[in-house]
């Protein structure tokens, strides 16, 4: 991509919103649901615990009044969205890095900022990219630091999607480590309201097919790397992870069967998501402490 000379550029120039200081107290109630919800024998961390890499996603949620959702369900007005008209959002990636584990039940607070923006020129027009830098301390020294990679434009783009789905053909993999998915929409539903997100296209098939384009319910961008960090959580328990580097590449949908994939090399490993029809839905490189 190349940068992009005019357009969208205009309505972000004095577009410049100050930090954001939060606090909230990371309890064990999620942590134990988002298990449940992976079909864990036992909730991943209890109180005291330390929290799984990005599992802070469960916390510090963010809910809007129902009046300020807009027709899709996002937040109409919010201190990080940027001031574009029909704006639509993708989430296309992130880094994380530990300088060690969140614990469970401590009280957390979460320096917010936008790190960086720029409008490039896609293959379906102009895009604007937002990164969106956390700060993650307990007991005055900061623990985790996230960047998250926002892409948003100006109304709809021409994406290429598959028009109907088989829900029957099955990834496979000679990788050392693999773990088995397949999203109906009763996982999407629980895992949207775990992370407070009211986006209709992961709960509402009729608004992703007739609106959005998508041929059914949309697989949460996060629950893929979630799944990604489970290869390494679950085949490598003794080892922390130092840094996760992630990018989201294109859309998975319910009833797919999906297939976290994963080679360990040395102080990391290389991890991915696919479907029968894809290779890489996500990939993500993991660094080990």
């Amino acid at each position: 991509m190349s940068p992009a000379p005019h357009g969208l550029g205009p309505y972000v120039e004095s577009w410049k919103p100050d930090a954001v200081v939060e606090d909230d107290v990371p309890a064990p109630g999620p942590v134990a649901a988002l298990s449940a919800v992976l079909d864990l024998p036992e909730p991943a961390a209890e109180a005291g615990g330390e929290l799984p890499p990005l599992w802070h996603w469960l916390h510090f949620p963010q809910w809007p009044a129902q009046r300020d959702l807009g027709d899709d369900g996002h937040p109409r007005h919010g201190h990080f969205l940027p001031p574009l008209p029909r704006r639509q959002r993708m989430f296309a990636g992130g880094r994380f890095e530990a300088a060690r584990p969140l614990l469970v039940g401590e009280a957390t607070r979460r320096i917010s900022s936008v790190g960086a923006t720029a409008v490039k020129q896609g293959s379906t027009g102009e895009l604007l990219f937002v990164t969106v830098r956390s700060e993650y301390a307990q007991q005055g020294r900061t623990c985790v630091v996230e960047e998250q990679d926002l892409v948003y434009r100006s109304g709809r783009g021409a994406l290429a999607h598959p028009e109907a789905l088989d829900t029957a053909a099955v990834p496979d993999s000679d990788e050392e480590w693999r773990l088995r998915l397949t999203p109906d929409p009763t996982l999407l539903f629980r895992f949207s309201a775990l992370t407070a997100n009211a986006h209709r296209i992961h709960y509402d098939a009729p608004y992703a097919r007739d609106e959005e384009g998508y041929p059914g319910l949309v697989v949460h961008g996060p629950l893929l790397v979630l799944a990604m960090l489970e290869l390494a959580r679950r085949n490598a328990p003794g080892r922390p992870v130092r840094s996760v580097a992630y990018r989201l590449r294109r859309p998975a949908f319910a009833g797919e069967h999906l297939l976290a994939a994963g080679t360990p090399s040395g102080d990391g490993a290389s991890l991915r998501v696919a479907t029968h029809r894809e290779e890489r839905h996500a990939t993500a490189e993991v660094t080990f402490a």
